[in-house]
Parts: structure tokens; C-alpha cells; sequence
């Protein structure tokens, strides 16, 4: 595989329908929202669905969901330790996990894991070139409620059991923007190549492929624009910062409760030497 030689930054834009893209556990698992009432996804949230798409993609992937093992081990610790037999160093141990998992070379990982024994215990960390920003949805949000009932028997009865009363929550309709980077340097530590950039730029195209539940029906998480940057050199030719803000996007005049992607005006601030592959979602 080919070294990353140049600087990456990326922003995609994500449309919610009608959909919970992200509940907060500590709010009846209500949608997740800023104090000024924009919407939020978490970064841990996305990276777990670039690793959902990594795996669907054929890719070796060490943080694996309960319901998509596909290796049999049952934890973070046994599945260390049934591929990583020897190593001679930390850093032996942190070349062998990154040749293994993509996602270890891309995010990075924290293996800190204690043998029966205590004498092989594991204490290793990796710093991944992969940086990725909890998503902010463009303006305030509207949440909705719905109370639901399960008029099922949980256990088994005589009778029919009471109505269980629930409620689910969702974005009516929200544009968010997840903002992210590759830094070479670090790459160039976990072995993170172009290769291994061309496989996250798919991921990311195609972020809620096989991601459908009842939170989020299939069609409600929408990608609808990726900006994908790429520098002319290691460092970048411009800041992060400066590159994922020159993606703006202001609503329309006259529109007071945005509804549509089309009720907002995106523009491309022009960035002199850096333009980038813009990319429909699918």
C-alpha cells in the first residue's frame, strides 16, 4: 500500500428526516441537541458507523458491535489476544494491531487489558490520524414525540397484559455537518495509506448504508454532499479550520423553519491553490 502523502480534510453533509439520528441515554434517549437547540451527533457515534461501513466493506475492524461479530470473540480483550500472539515491544504490539485493523490504524485504540495471570498484562496506545468532530445540525432543531404502546405479553400470561405506554422522539427534519481530517504524520505511525483514505472516503459516501432501525427508517439519514480536500503537502496548505469553514451555508431569506435541503443557500468559499472533490451522496 501506498504511504499518505498529503493532508486530507472532509465535511459531509447529512440530511435527518423524521429520524432519532443520535439519542442521549441521559434524556429518555431523546435526540441529542446543543444549548442554542441545534442538533448533535456524537463523534463516537460516527465512527461507529464508518466502522459498520468498513466491515460491510470487507475490512478487518477491532471495535465491533455485539450484533455485527464476525470473529466469534467476545471481547475487546479476547479478540487482542487471539490475534496478536507475540510481540517484543509496545511498539511491536502497536504495529501487529495496526497491520490488522483498519480501524485501529484510523482512529487509534487503547489496548490496556489484564491477563489471568498478571504477567502479561497489555498497556498499549495508539494515536490515530483520523479526527473526527461531533456533527452540528446548520440551525435549531424541532423534536418531536410520539407516544407509543406494546400490547404484547412480555412474559408468559393468562391474559392479556396492560398496555405498556413508551415515547420516541425524532428531528423532524435537520441538515448536519460532520467535519473531519487526516494528518499525515500520524499515519505515517499507524501504516494509514491511500489506499486505506479511499476506503474512509467510500465509508463516509456511503455512511447510512445498512444502518436503518426503528430510530432511523431506511431513507430518513440521508448523505447529501461530501467535500472531500486534498493538500498539496503533508501540513496542509491551509488550517483545518479555515477549510471546513469554507463550507457556509445560511438559510434562504424568508424562510423561517427550514424543511428541505433546498431552503438553505451552501456556498464554496474559494480557497486559492485547494479545491475539493465534491461528492453526491447516494
Amino acid at each position: 500500500m501506498s504511504k499518505l502523502q498529503n493532508k486530507i480534510d472532509f465535511v459531509v453533509l447529512v440530511k435527518v428526516t423524521n429520524a432519532n439520528p443520535n439519542g442521549d441515554p441521559l434524556d429518555g434517549n431523546r435526540p441529542r441537541t446543543t444549548y442554542t437547540g441545534q442538533g448533535e451527533i456524537s463523534d463516537v457515534c460516527i465512527k461507529r458507523k464508518i466502522r459498520n461501513r468498513f466491515q460491510d466493506m470487507g475490512e478487518n475492524i477491532f471495535v465491533q458491535s455485539a450484533d455485527r461479530r464476525d470473529d466469534g470473540y467476545m471481547s475487546l480483550s479476547e479478540r487482542a489476544a487471539g490475534n496478536i500472539l507475540a510481540y517484543v515491544s509496545k511498539e511491536d504490539y502497536a504495529k501487529q494491531a495496526c497491520e490488522k485493523w483498519i480501524d485501529v490504524r484510523a482512529f487509534g485504540q487503547v489496548f490496556a487489558f489484564k491477563s489471568k495471570d498478571k504477567k502479561d498484562n497489555v498497556s498499549v496506545g495508539v494515536r490515530g490520524p483520523v479526527s473526527i468532530h461531533q456533527a452540528v445540525s446548520c440551525s435549531p432543531v424541532d423534536i418531536n414525540s410520539m407516544k407509543i404502546t406494546k400490547s404484547v405479553n412480555g412474559e408468559p400470561s393468562e391474559g392479556r397484559s396492560p398496555d405498556t405506554m413508551g415515547t420516541k422522539h425524532f428531528v423532524e427534519f435537520g441538515l448536519y455537518k460532520i467535519k473531519g481530517s487526516v494528518n499525515v504524520q500520524l499515519a505515517e505511525k499507524t501504516g494509514f495509506s491511500d489506499e486505506d483514505a479511499e476506503k474512509l472516503k467510500e465509508a463516509l459516501r456511503t455512511l447510512f448504508i445498512n444502518d436503518a432501525s426503528a430510530a432511523r427508517p431506511d431513507g430518513s439519514m440521508e448523505v447529501v454532499t461530501l467535500y472531500w480536500w486534498k493538500h498539496e503537502n503533508k501540513i496542509g496548505q491551509y488550517s483545518a479550520a479555515k477549510v471546513h469553514d469554507s463550507v457556509k451555508i445560511q438559510i434562504k431569506e424568508g424562510v423561517l423553519i427550514p424543511a428541505a435541503v433546498e431552503d438553505y443557500d451552501i456556498t464554496l468559499e474559494s480557497l486559492p491553490g485547494l479545491s475539493p472533490e465534491i461528492i453526491q451522496g447516494i
